[in-house]
């Protein structure tokens, strides 16, 4: 997505605080006004990937988001239940949406059904969400719970497929925004507008 020299002082100036963008009283009460993001935890450092390791994001425009106290961190997967490390797993057979409708599995790489706690993990996901009136969520990419865009495709071969995961499904489906560490300058600009016309 190329960004115009325009667009991208403004993303600056909105993700300083700019009062020209969301008032003086909101810049006063970041708490209070400022949009909830959920975040995968992984992508802020935390050890909560099925390998024990994370997937820190070292982005300027995550770091503003922490610092505006928006962010919420969490993992789906141990919400729902599952221990770090934990075996690997794929949505075998479609999708997040088609998990949520009862179409598809998630199963490790051990051939163990764990859909369940994906499920579950989304549901709680679901519900922080609600708790914190977050209407944005910015996922990990290629996750089973997480990919937004992209999923690993169920053969555990490494290769992906247009698709999104359990958690990210179910967040859509509820309205919220879904976002990745691969799109955060779209995240932004999405702040930037929905902030700007409220």
């Amino acid at each position: 997505m190329k960004i115009s020299t325009q667009i991208l002082s403004r993303i600056i100036l909105f993700l300083l605080g700019g009062v020209s963008f969301i008032g003086l009283n909101r810049w006063r009460n970041k708490e209070k006004y400022f949009t909830k993001i959920i975040v995968s935890g992984c992508l802020l450092g935390e050890h909560c990937r099925y390998d024990g390791l994370h997937n820190y994001t070292n982005s300027k425009v995550l770091w503003a988001f922490q610092n505006q106290g928006r962010l919420i961190p969490y993992c789906p997967e141990v919400a729902g239940g599952l221990p770090t490390p934990r075996a690997g797993a794929e949505i075998v057979n479609g999708d997040g949406f088609d998990v949520i409708n009862r179409k598809a599995s998630v199963i490790n790489e051990k051939g163990i059904d764990v859909t369940r706690q994906f499920i579950k993990g989304a549901k709680n996901t679901l519900r922080v969400a609600k708790l914190h009136h977050a209407t944005v969520a910015i996922l990990k990419q290629g996750s089973p719970s997480c990919g937004s865009k992209l999923i690993y495709d169920g053969t555990f071969s490494g290769n992906t497929i247009p698709g999104m995961g359990v958690t990210a499904a179910l967040l859509t489906q509820n309205g919220i925004r879904v976002f990745s560490e691969e799109n955060l300058d779209e995240t932004a600009i999405y702040l930037l507008e929905s902030e700007g016309k409220s």
